[in-house]
């Protein structure tokens, strides 16, 4: 097999700490600046009101890539639950940046394009993140009926209990 050679088309830029983007539950504001050779692919995104981010995490360590049973660390943090009473499940069943491809979905909100820039909010990504890839939210991504297994149900009527919303 050939290897697998995919190049950022940009970077994600603001200026909250990495603590602040990690706590947040709503994301923060930033912008994603797009590599100038990747301009053009910009046209007709401005006018959608989400975009796709694709983003590799490039701080995850060799050791984080091998790591495939997680407590969901994020969920502790914003629901104030001990880690340890929280269960163990694959990193594939969460949004864990400890994975084998450390590579990171975020549906953003689009505020607005300028040139090569792109305004967005609800942000869960640090700055100087390197974007791989950006696709526009559209009606058939939609997903209207929604399971979830038991643990995480549970863990959504924890953070309806204390007035926290969806997690």
């Amino acid at each position: 097999m050939e290897p697998i050679v995919i190049r950022p088309i940009g970077f994600v830029v603001h200026q909250y700490s990495d603590e602040v983007v990690r706590s947040s539950t709503k994301g923060v504001d930033g912008v994603i600046e797009v590599l100038p050779e990747y301009v053009d692919g910009l046209r007709g995104l401005d006018g959608f009101s989400h975009v796709i981010v694709v983003a590799y995490l490039h701080r995850v360590s060799e050791e984080g890539r091998r790591v495939l049973l997680v407590r969901p660390r994020g969920l502790a943090r914003r629901l104030g639950i001990p880690l340890e009473n929280l269960p163990e499940v694959g990193v594939f069943a969460t949004d864990s940046p400890h994975r084998p491809n450390p590579i990171a979905v975020s549906v953003v909100r689009l505020y607005r394009v300028v040139g090569r820039y792109l305004y967005v909010g609800n942000l869960d990504l640090y700055s100087g993140t390197p974007v791989l890839d950006i696709k526009p939210y559209t009606p058939s991504r939609r997903v209207d009926t929604l399971s979830l297994p038991s643990w995480y149900t549970q863990l959504l009527e924890i953070a309806r209990e204390r007035g926290l919303g969806e997690v």
